[in-house]
């Protein structure tokens, strides 16, 4: 399952989320109004009303019961509206309300700093923004989390355990596992469920909070009125558990098959079996090394590990059956051994990895072709992680400080505009100064000594990378600095198509992390019915890419063929492409995502029809492919594996 089919099965799965919804509201309905007829008649039971038939109880009490119905719905309705609109802050504020301390680039601890490289290189070899880092420093245990609703507004949380415990490979391992979940839509279904289930999980806490005290009143009490109570309080119990039971059912049934697919992602990810598998043995073999402290109850489904022991309902396949599936030659009565041999094995792998990067090193990077790209989405290969290891560690370090400081990120951003024409360069400083201040234009001049003129391939990872400590900042100074940007773009007099669009891309993300509830990743829509709209990004892209007319009108319908349109219309080479982008990519990122698959493609075999492809046409490829929002990983070549902490 590659990624559009992933995101495919997301958009499925969330339209069968609504429905088991529905239905477990309705079946909570009928366990309350059984539980008001359970108690009329006790209420009114005597020798005069034994002999009442049942329906004509239910027909002189159907106003209070309509009215019960009601106020169940509207109560788990309005708890469900509540919860997600304390979720709409993204993925972090679910983090924080589990303990979780924000990691960023300057932190001194070797641990986090380990776990801080280790996101930024996926997250760069993904094509994505990178997500807020937390930890949660009072769990001990082996575990972590994503959450929100878009790449955009993503959180990645692990746990001390996992980060005293495992290896550099095996947090990879379980970092990759996450991101598949960022990449294939499972987090935003996740946030969601967390968010509706809220209300029917309220339920069931009510329940149980109202048999206790009532226990406690019929000890106190022998009459008839504190037995009702606690037949009160024990129908509502069994309601709160009907709640429950749905919860916990709906949760297995989306998770189990999805953590399948994500540990098999990791692997991709990686290139190494052993980074999570062993993360999975070390919770095996010390049994509950996965369970939190925290309440987990609302985001068990979340986390890479049961955050606690859970039987029938667990949101997790069992833990030897994931172990098998990434390692083949796995058996669980090894598992007594394998406590022993952990280290050694641990060692061997690190080995392993190390031995296969040097083959890839010796391979080195090849021509590109549109598979390639297309299964690279949503699951980089093990090159695509070299390749984003090496970028991050060539970066200068003022550069390094100034990507992971709020205090900078908005001149990394002025620093990629930066012109190549001196006079024009000299021009947008001095716009820096008049807007920004003397100190900013300061900080962009020293960025420009010490790293000396950005080139193409690096200005959308230097973005990617800043893109966590720019949104930090208030949304006014935001605005500021991207008003900033788009007078740097103009300076020359005139605006090439890749400034265009990463000045859309940079906007774009800005107003998702600040709006992550409105956002769809995806529609319903269908090429055939955006013909004109694909074909003319198409032609923009033709037009910027090839050297003469002829050459660009062979590109466009080599992607044309791509795409199976039974009508489009010829090359136009004098297209108004900011017109024509404006226009078409908005209602491009509608595209079902079988139907992004087929557009992706199509752009694939344009920026290709020659044979090879330059660095600025790949860095094209990527901005309009995040502005439909499907990341495609990093596309620059590497030849030395780093070494980073």
């Amino acid at each position: 399952m590659n990624f559009f089919e992933h995101q495919e099965s997301a958009r499925k799965q969330s339209r069968w989320l609504i429905l088991i919804f529905i239905l477990a509201v309705a079946a909570i309905v009928v366990a309350i109004n059984l539980v008001i007829l359970v108690a009329l008649g006790f209420f009114s039971f005597d020798a005069e009303t034994a002999s009442v038939p049942f329906g004509q109880v239910v027909r002189d009490n159907l106003p209070m019961m309509g009215g019960a119905a009601l106020a169940s719905v509207a109560f788990i309705l309005l708890a469900s509206l509540f919860k997600m609109a304390s979720l709409k802050a993204g993925g972090g504020q679910v983090a924080r309300q589990l303990g979780g301390t924000q990691v960023d680039g300057s932190t001194r601890d070797p641990l986090k700093r380990r776990l801080f490289n280790v996101v930024e290189e996926i997250a760069l070899a993904s094509g994505v923004p990178v997500p807020e880092i937390y930890v949660l420093d009072q769990e001990a245990g082996i575990n972590a989390f994503a959450a929100g609703y878009t790449p955009s507004d993503a959180a990645v949380a692990v746990t001390r355990g996992a980060l005293e415990q495992l290896n550099r490979t095996e947090l990879q391992g379980v970092i990759a596992h996450e991101f598949s979940h960022i990449l294939n839509g499972d987090m935003r279904i996740n946030i969601r469920l967390m968010g509706t289930l809220f209300g029917i999980l309220l339920l069931a806490l009510m329940g149980r909070r109202i048999l206790i005290h009532s226990h406690f009143i019929g000890r106190s009490s022998r009459d008839r009125g504190g037995a009702v109570v606690i037949l009160l309080a024990f129908g509502l119990m069994i309601v709160g558990y009907v709640g429950l039971f749905f919860g916990r059912w709906i949760k297995a049934a989306v998770s189990r098959q999805r953590e399948y697919l994500a540990d098999a992602s990791a692997v991709q990810f990686t290139r190494d079996p052993d980074g999570i598998g062993g993360a999975l043995k070390k919770i095996a073999v010390h049994g509950n090394s996965s369970y939190l402290n925290a309440d987990t109850e609302e985001i068990s489904h979340m986390l890479f590990g049961d955050g606690r022991k859970m039987n029938f309902f667990s949101t997790h396949p069992p833990i030897e059956q994931r172990i098998a599936r990434v390692d083949k030659g796995f058996r669980p009565e090894e598992l007594t051994r394998l406590a022993v041999k952990l280290h050694r094995e641990k060692e061997k792998a690190a080995r392993e990895a190390q031995k296969r990067g040097a083959q890839e090193e010796e391979k080195g990077g090849g021509m590109f072709d549109a598979r390639t790209l297309i299964d690279g989405i949503g699951s980089p290969d093990w090159e695509r992680m070299l390749t984003a290891a090496a970028f991050a560690a060539a970066i200068p370090e003022i550069m390094g400080r100034a990507v992971h400081s709020p205090e900078w990120a908005p001149e990394v951003l002025f620093f990629t505009l930066l012109d190549r024409d001196e006079p024009v360069r000299e021009a947008q400083l001095m716009i820096i100064a008049r807007n920004m201040g003397a100190e900013s234009e300061a900080h962009v001049r020293a960025l420009l000594d010490a790293a000396g003129l950005p080139r193409a391939e690096q200005r959308l990872p230097l973005l990617e990378l800043s893109f966590p400590t720019l949104k930090q900042r208030p949304p006014e100074f935001v605005m500021q600095v991207l008003d900033t940007a788009q007078e740097l773009i103009e300076a020359d007099g005139r605006t090439d198509v890749f400034e265009f669009l990463l000045a859309r891309s940079l906007s774009l993300h800005v107003w998702e992390s600040q709006n992550p509830h409105r956002v769809r990743l995806a529609g319903k829509k269908t090429l055939e019915s955006l013909a004109v709209q694909a074909s003319s990004v198409l032609a923009v892209l033709a037009a910027h890419g090839a050297g003469d007319q002829p050459g660009a009108e062979a590109a466009y319908l080599g992607g044309l063929e791509q795409m199976e349109l039974k009508s489009a219309p010829g090359f136009q080479a004098d297209l108004d492409w900011e017109a024509v982008l404006d226009d078409a990519l908005p209602q491009l990122d509608r595209l079902k995502p079988t139907e992004k698959e087929k557009l992706v493609r199509a752009m694939s075999a344009v920026v290709m029809h020659d044979g090879r492809m330059a660095s600025g046409e790949l860095e094209l490829l990527r901005v309009i492919c995040d502005l439909v929002h499907v990341p495609l990983p990093l596309l620059t070549e590497s030849r030395q594996i780093p070494e980073r902490p």
